[in-house]
C-alpha cells in the first residue's frame, strides 16, 4: 500500500516539480522537454510525475499560473497602491514583467515560453494579458494611453537585453506615460 503524504508534503512535491519544469521548458522548449526530463530534474520517478500531472501540456499550464498568474493579486495591489502613479506603474512592470524576464533572459529557449503558452493553454494566457492590461489602466486612466505603454514595454524586450538595460528602459519610459512629481509638486 503506498505511503499516505500530508497535503504540505503534497504542495512541497508539486512546487518542485513546477520549479523543474519551468528550467526544462526554459532550457529546452517545450517540444524538447520529455516527462522524464522533468522528473530528472525533480528527484522524482516519471511513475509519480505521471500520477501527478496527466501529461506535459498539463505541467506547462500548471507552470505558467504557478509562475506568472500568481502574481496577480500582487500587481493588482500595487496598481492601486498608495505610491506614485510612476511608482506603481514600475512596481506593476516589476512583477508582472521584469522578474519574470529576469528567469528567461540566458536561456536558451526563454523567448519561446509566453507564445508557447498562448498555444497550449490560451485562457490563462489571456488572463495574464488581461490583468496586466487592467493593471497599467488602473494606473494611466485611459485605454489608448494603456494600449500604446503596453506595446511600448513589450517592444523593450525586443533584441533580448540584459536586465540592467531592460529596467533602465522600463523606468524611462514609465516615466514618460506617468511622469515623477517632485517635492513642489511640479513634474520632471
Amino acid at each position: 500500500m503506498p505511503k499516505m503524504i500530508t497535503d504540505n508534503e503534497a504542495a512541497v512535491r508539486r512546487a518542485k516539480i513546477l520549479t523543474a519544469a519551468r528550467w526544462c521548458f526554459l532550457n529546452f522548449g517545450f517540444a524538447k522537454t520529455a516527462f522524464e526530463d522533468i522528473a530528472k530534474r525533480a528527484n522524482l520517478s516519471r511513475t509519480l510525475l505521471y500520477r501527478i500531472f496527466k501529461d506535459k501540456e498539463e505541467i506547462y499550464q500548471a507552470v505558467f499560473v504557478d509562475w506568472l498568474v500568481s502574481r496577480q493579486p500582487a500587481a493588482k495591489l500595487a496598481a492601486k497602491g498608495p505610491a506614485t502613479p510612476y511608482e506603481r506603474l514600475l512596481s506593476v512592470c516589476r512583477l508582472m514583467a521584469l522578474e519574470p524576464w529576469a528567469e528567461m533572459v540566458g536561456t536558451p529557449m526563454g523567448s519561446e515560453f509566453l507564445e508557447t503558452c498562448e498555444l497550449i493553454d490560451p485562457k490563462s494566457e489571456a488572463l495574464y494579458r488581461k490583468v496586466v492590461y487592467e493593471c497599467v489602466a488602473a494606473i494611466l486612466g485611459d485605454e489608448a494611453s494603456t494600449e500604446v505603454f503596453l506595446l511600448a514595454l513589450d517592444g523593450l524586450f525586443a533584441d533580448k537585453p540584459a536586465m540592467k538595460v531592460l529596467e533602465g528602459r522600463t523606468k524611462l519610459l514609465a516615466a514618460r506615460f506617468a511622469p515623477r512629481s517632485t517635492k513642489k509638486g511640479l513634474q520632471s
